[in-house]
């Protein structure tokens, strides 16, 4: 799965994109987040506060509740404000 990064995510995680092969026991965006964040402290800063981030799947807003089956990247970014 390609994923995406923007914002303060990325600067937290130090790159922009990656691609991974995701264990077989994730399966939903929050399965995806807490994994992420396990990953190393750069993840654990970025993704500290989950209720917060921002997902798309596929290009699509999506809930931290959503399935990942099908899904060929997924994007994570920080709220937005207009102005």
């Amino acid at each position: 799965m390609q994923l995406r990064y923007f914002a303060w995510v990325r600067e937290r995680i130090g790159q922009d994109a990656e691609t991974v092969d995701l264990p077989g026991d994730i399966t939903t965006v929050a399965d995806l987040l807490d994994w992420l964040a396990a990953r190393d402290e750069g993840y654990a800063s970025a993704f500290a506060d989950r209720e917060i981030i921002r997902v798309a799947l596929d290009q699509e807003h999506a809930e931290h509740d959503a399935p990942l089956a099908g899904v060929r990247e997924a994007a994570f970014f920080p709220p937005m404000t207009g102005g």
